[in-house]
This record gives C-alpha cells, sequence and structure tokens, in this order.
C-alpha cells in the first residue's frame, strides 16, 4: 500500500497521520461490532495512536460538531419538502439519521482529533517505496 501525499486525504482515508499508510482502526466501518476498535500503534511505522490516556475525549466535541448540521440539515429537509410533519416524524427521522452516520461521525471524530492535537506530522521519509521505521 502507497503513502497518500496530501494529509486531508490521509485524514479521509482514515490512515496514519506520521506515514499515511497505515489504517488507523482495525476493522471495516460497517463492522457494527467493532467499528470503535483501533490499533494500539500504525503497523507501518508504529506510530502510538493514543499521545496520552484519555486523549480521545476530546473527539466527543467533534462529533458534537459533525452532528448539528445533519440535525439542522435533516429539520430543514422535513420542514421545506415534507410540509412540516408532525414533531414525531422530526425526532423520528433525526435519530434515525443519527444512528446511521454514527459509524463515520465516530471515526472521523477521532481522526480529526488525532490530526489536529496529536502532535504527529507527515514523516516524508515514508514515501520512498518499502520505507518502514
Amino acid at each position: 500500500m502507497k503513502p497518500i501525499r496530501a494529509w486531508w486525504l490521509a485524514l479521509l482515508a482514515l490512515r496514519c497521520p506520521r506515514c499515511h499508510t497505515g489504517p488507523l482502526f482495525s476493522y471495516s466501518m460497517y463492522n457494527l461490532g467493532h467499528f470503535m476498535d483501533m490499533p494500539v500503534s500504525c503497523p507501518v511505522c508504529h506510530q502510538h495512536y493514543e499521545p496520552e490516556p484519555g486523549f480521545y475525549w476530546g473527539a466527543m466535541y467533534i462529533s458534537f460538531t459533525f452532528s448539528v448540521p445533519v440535525v439542522l440539515g435533516s429539520g430543514a429537509v422535513l420542514y421545506w419538502f415534507f410540509g412540516d410533519p408532525p414533531t414525531w416524524v422530526y425526532v423520528t427521522t433525526v435519530a434515525v439519521v443519527m444512528l446511521l452516520l454514527t459509524p463515520p461521525s465516530f471515526r472521523y471524530a477521532r481522526a480529526v482529533m488525532l490530526y489536529a492535537f496529536g502532535g504527529v506530522r507527515f514523516d516524508k521519509r515514508f514515501l520512498e517505496k518499502g520505507r518502514t521505521a
């Protein structure tokens, strides 16, 4: 697997912030029993994914930031395109949409947290073919 050069593409692909090659999560996002499982460190460059204990508590604020536009957007779609349905329709729709978006929201909140606040930067040495730490 080749490293991804652009940091934002590596973030979208949920790759290690140091080598842009190793996966941040152990299982598929759609494996609902294990979508939260992260390896302790990158299998390629051995970068630890948890810089300090409790590091990912801050990811819940990022997840909240992802959730606000989803909730507002769902409400706006219901209001404008479905003629302002009863309150139970709003609540049910938002609950179902948020439940469906839980795995990607969780993963991307953690990835953003690691990329923005983990103190890890891309190491260009990993662009060389076959290079490992």
